[in-house]
C-alpha cells in the first residue's frame, strides 16, 4: 500500500511532527508512506519538497507570507488567534507521489498550500482521501482556534476576530468557498481527539461526514523514561529539587496558550504554607521574548529552543511535573511527550488533553481556567507519596494507547476499508 501525506511544512509545528511520526510508523508496518510538503525547511531525505526549484520556492514564499501577513489587515489587532484567508494555493495533481498513491492523507495545508479550490481538484484522481484535523480551520470560516464561538454551527459570519464583521463578512465568504469545494470532494475525516470529533459533528460544513477518532503517535524509543536524578544532573539541577517543566509561550498575553494562568498558578503555589520554595525549580523550554519574560516566583532555568528530541526527552524526564495551561488544544504533542517520558502532566480539562491525562492516575486535570485548581494539581504531585506509581502509569498510557504500532494498525484498517469501498 502506498500512502502520501500532504502537509504545509516539514515538522515545523505540531501538525508537521504528527504527520512525520505517523508516516514513520506506517513505514515500520511495511507500507510505503511518503510525506510531501509545500515548503521544506530542513534536510530530512524522507520528506519530499513540492517547492524544490527556484521559481516554485519563490512562489511558495509569496503564498506563505501573503497568507500570514494579509490576514492582519482584516483581523483585529487585539487578537492573536490565527485566521487563514486561503486566497492562495498550489495544485498537486501532477505530482508523481500523489498520482501513484493508493491513499492521499491530508494534514495541515494552510499558509498558501491547498486552498478550497485546489482541494476540490483532488476529486479528479479518484482515490480515497483521508484528512486529519490538527485544528479547527477545516470547518470554520477562517479561524484555527474557536474558543467559545459557535458561529461555525451555522455559516459563520459576524466573526469576533474580524475588523469588519457582519452577516456576509470574510468568514462567511470563506465558509461558502469551503462548502462548494467539499460538495465536490469525498473524504474521510480523522479526529485525533474525541473533543475534535465532537466539534466536527456540530459544524454546519462537515457535521454529516464520516469520521474516525485515531490519535497521533510518538517515538516511544526516543521519548522514554530516564532516572530522574541523573536527568536532573544533565540539566545541572540538584537531584533533590522538585522540578516543574513548562513550555514558554511567545508572550504572557498570548491568549491561545494560556500563559497568564501558568504565571498566576505558580504565584499562588508559592504562597502556600506546604510549599518549600527553595526546593522547587522551574524549567522553561521553547522560544522566549526577552522583553516579555514574566517574573516567576521560583528559581527559573530557560533552556531555549531544543532541536534534538533525545535531549528534549531528558528534559521531560528530569521534571517531576509538566504543566501546560493551554486553553484549547487538539492533542498536544508536549503532553504526549511528557507522559512517554514518565512525567505526569497538570493541565486544564480542555480539548483533547483528557484523552491522554487520566485524573489522579497519570496527572491532574484542573477545572477550566481555574488558577487555584491548576496550583492544586502541582501541589498534589509535590506532596504525594505515590510519585513512582503515577510516573509508571504515565508511561503505560502511552505504550497502551499511543504507541506507533497501535496507531499504524488503526490507520491501516481504515485505509483498507476505504480502498475496498472504491468503485471498481
Amino acid at each position: 500500500m502506498k500512502i502520501v501525506h500532504l502537509n504545509t511544512y516539514d515538522g515545523n509545528g505540531g501538525a508537521g511532527r504528527a504527520c512525520l511520526r505517523l508516516s514513520d510508523s506506517l513505514n515500520a508496518a511495511n507500507c510505503t508512506s511518503d510525506v510531501l510538503v509545500f515548503y521544506k525547511f530542513g534536510h530530512n531525505p524522507r520528506i519530499f519538497n513540492l517547492s524544490q526549484h527556484f521559481f516554485s520556492k519563490i512562489r511558495a514564499v509569496f503564498n506563505i507570507l501573503g497568507e500570514r501577513y494579509l490576514s492582519r489587515v482584516f483581523t483585529k489587532k487585539s487578537t492573536r488567534t490565527p485566521f487563514s484567508l486561503q486566497w492562495f494555493g498550489r495544485s498537486v495533481l501532477k505530482n508523481s507521489l500523489v498520482k501513484e498513491a493508493d491513499i492521499i492523507h491530508i494534514h495541515w495545508i494552510n499558509h498558501g498550500f491547498l486552498s478550497p479550490r485546489f482541494l476540490a481538484q483532488l476529486d479528479e484522481l479518484d482515490k480515497p482521501i483521508v484528512w486529519t484535523f490538527h485544528d479547527s480551520n477545516a470547518f470554520t470560516g477562517g479561524c484555527h482556534v474557536r474558543y467559545s464561538c459557535e458561529n461555525y454551527h451555522k455559516q459563520c459570519g459576524h466573526c469576533p476576530l474580524l475588523r469588519f464583521a457582519g452577516e456576509k463578512d470574510l468568514s462567511h465568504r470563506n465558509w461558502l468557498k469551503k462548502q462548494k469545494a467539499y460538495s465536490n470532494l469525498n473524504f474521510h475525516i480523522i479526529a485525533p481527539s474525541n473533543w475534535m470529533a465532537s466539534s466536527v459533528k456540530h459544524s454546519s460544513l462537515l457535521g454529516l461526514r464520516n469520521i474516525s477518532v485515531i490519535p497521533n503517535t510518538i517515538e516511544i524509543s526516543v521519548f522514554k523514561p530516564y532516572v530522574k536524578a541523573e536527568a536532573k544532573k544533565i540539566l545541572k539541577i540538584s537531584p533533590e529539587k522538585f522540578v516543574i517543566l513548562s513550555g514558554f509561550m511567545p508572550s504572557k498575553n498570548d491568549k491561545h496558550k494560556g500563559t497568564p494562568y501558568l504565571l498566576e498558578a505558580l504565584k499562588e503555589l508559592a504562597a502556600r504554607p506546604e510549599i518549600d520554595n527553595n526546593q522547587i525549580e522551574l524549567v522553561i523550554f521553547g522560544n522566549k521574548d526577552l522583553e516579555e519574560v514574566p517574573q516567576f516566583p521560583f528559581k527559573t532555568t530557560f533552556l531555549g529552543t531544543i532541536n534534538k528530541d533525545e535531549h528534549l526527552a531528558k528534559c521531560y524526564a528530569a521534571a517531576d511535573v509538566f504543566v501546560t495551561p493551554s486553553l484549547e488544544d487538539n492533542l498536544p504533542n508536549t503532553v504526549m511527550e511528557s507522559l512517554a517520558c514518565a512525567t505526569p502532566v497538570v493541565a486544564f480539562e480542555t480539548g483533547g488533553i483528557p484523552d491522554m491525562v487520566k485524573h489522579l492516575q497519570n496527572g491532574y486535570l484542573a477545572k477550566y481556567q481555574s488558577v487555584a485548581d491548576l496550583a492544586d494539581g502541582i501541589e498534589w504531585l509535590y506532596l504525594t507519596e505515590d510519585k513512582e506509581e503515577i510516573q509508571k502509569e504515565a508511561r503505560r498510557t502511552i505504550l497502551n494507547e499511543f504507541a506507533p504500532e497501535v496507531i499504524a494498525y488503526q490507520h491501516l484498517i481504515l485505509y483498507q476499508h476505504l480502498i475496498a469501498e472504491q468503485p471498481k
